[in-house]
C-alpha cells in the first residue's frame, strides 16, 4: 500500500471516477474507490484497489465502507472526492415527488451525509481536502434538466457554506465544474427516466414523440466542446495538491461561457442565451 496521502473517491465504476482513481495511485496516493455495485467493486478489486461499495441513496453503506478507509489508514483520511451522481432528464412537471427525492439522495443528500462522517477524522487531523464534482448546470438551468440542476444548485450553495465554515479548520472544499466530458452519463440518464418517467400520460407527449426522446435516445451526435474524463482529474489533482486550491474550477470551454454570461448578463438575457443553444 502507497505510503502518500489518503482518499476516497466514489462513482468509481467508470468515466471520471475510474480515470481519477488511476491516475491519483499512479501519483503515489492511497485510493479507496468506491462503487455503488459489488460486480463493479469486484472489477476494481482485481485491479489492485481497496474498493468499498457505497451508495448515496443507502446511508447505511457509509459506516462500512469508511471503516475499511480507516481500517487500512489507521484512522485517517485526507480528502475525499464527491462524484456520483445521475440525470432525470424530463420536464420538471413530468418528473414524480419520488423521482425527485431520489435525486436528491444520489446527488445531495447522500453528499452530505457522507461527508459528516468523514470531517472527524479530518478535523482530528488539522487537514482535509474536500472536492465535490458540481457541472455547469450548476451554474445556470437548462429545460428538461430541472431535476439534475435543482441538486447541482443545491451542491453549489452547500459548497460555498462549507468552505466558509471549515476553513479555520484547515479544511478545503472545491467544486469542479466539468461541462460536457465523454462519460456514460446520458446511458444512465436514460436508465432513471424509463424508471420514473410516463412519458405518454404527460401534457406534452406529442412534444416527446416529435423531439425529445430523439434528443434523449440518439444524443446530439457529439459535443465539439467535449473532453475526456482525464480534464477533470487534471483539475482534481490540483485542488487535492496546490497550497491555496481554488473554490471553483471551471473544465470545459461551454462552463466558462456560462460562468462568465451568468455573472455578466441579466437573468431574462441568460435565459435567451441558454434556450438557443
Amino acid at each position: 500500500m502507497s505510503g502518500g496521502k489518503s482518499i476516497l473517491i466514489t462513482g468509481c465504476s467508470s468515466g471520471i471516477g475510474r480515470d481519477a482513481a488511476h491516475r491519483l495511485r499512479d501519483l503515489g496516493w492511497q485510493v479507496f474507490a468506491s462503487c455503488r455495485r459489488d460486480e463493479d467493486c469486484a472489477r476494481l478489486e482485481a485491479e489492485g484497489f481497496v474498493t468499498p461499495r457505497l451508495d448515496y441513496e443507502e446511508p447505511g453503506t457509509f459506516s462500512s465502507a469508511l471503516a475499511r478507509v480507516f481500517e487500512a489508514t489507521g484512522g485517517t483520511l485526507d480528502a475525499v472526492f464527491h462524484n456520483g451522481a445521475y440525470a432525470i432528464p424530463a420536464p420538471l412537471e413530468d418528473v414524480p415527488a419520488e423521482a425527485m427525492e431520489a435525486i436528491f439522495r444520489a446527488n445531495f443528500l447522500g453528499w452530505h451525509g457522507l461527508t459528516r462522517e468523514i470531517l472527524p477524522a479530518m478535523r482530528a487531523a488539522g487537514q482535509g481536502r474536500i472536492v465535490l464534482n458540481s457541472s455547469v448546470l450548476g451554474l445556470v438551468g437548462m429545460k428538461y434538466r430541472g431535476a439534475y440542476c435543482a441538486t447541482k444548485f443545491a451542491l453549489e450553495g452547500w459548497a460555498d457554506v462549507l468552505r466558509l465554515e471549515m476553513a479555520p479548520e484547515n479544511i478545503h472544499v472545491s467544486l469542479i465544474e466539468p461541462g460536457p466530458i465523454r462519460t456514460e452519463f446520458r446511458q444512465n440518464a436514460i436508465r432513471q427516466f424509463e424508471r420514473w418517467v410516463d412519458w405518454k400520460a404527460s401534457p406534452r407527449a406529442d412534444q416527446y414523440r416529435a423531439e425529445l426522446l430523439d434528443q434523449l435516445y440518439q444524443g446530439s451526435g457529439g459535443n465539439r466542446f467535449e473532453l475526456p474524463a482525464s480534464a477533470v482529474t487534471e483539475k482534481l489533482v490540483h485542488a487535492l495538491t496546490a497550497p491555496r486550491p481554488r473554490p471553483r474550477y471551471y473544465v470545459t470551454k461551454p462552463t466558462h461561457i456560462m460562468g462568465a454570461l451568468r455573472r455578466a448578463l441579466p437573468a431574462r438575457a441568460l435565459d435567451w442565451v441558454v434556450d438557443k443553444g
